[in-house]
């Protein structure tokens, strides 16, 4: 592992502060399938991330890929964002939060 790679790990930890099987159950909800962009009606991005998410959580370091750096790059980059632009009020059952816990971050966490 390189240090730039290791530092994307740390990195990605901290933003996904969602455990893999605490995420497969949310993925499991009519709730995260209601939020994120989706093309031709099927999976949303979030949620297909989220599927990716779990397998990068479950994943030995040393078996990760090029491509699962690059995703978990994304992820950070998502997290990042979604998390500045947090809305006012109570956030538990918001677009904005489901959102963000398919891409394996739950603000109320």
């Amino acid at each position: 592992m390189t240090e730039e790679e290791r530092a994307v790990a740390t990195e990605f930890g901290q933003a996904v502060n969602m455990t893999a099987k605490e995420l497969e159950r949310w993925l499991a909800t009519d709730e995260s399938k209601t939020v994120g962009q989706k093309s031709d009606g099927g999976e949303s991005t979030g949620h297909e991330s989220g599927r990716k998410i779990v397998g990068l959580l479950s994943a030995k370091k040393s078996s990760l890929t090029e491509q699962d750096y690059a995703h978990m790059r994304k992820v950070i980059g998502y997290i990042h964002r979604h998390l500045a632009q947090r809305p006012s009020g109570d956030v538990r059952e918001t677009r904005w939060r489901y959102s963000l816990m398919n891409w394996g971050h739950d603000p109320l966490k």
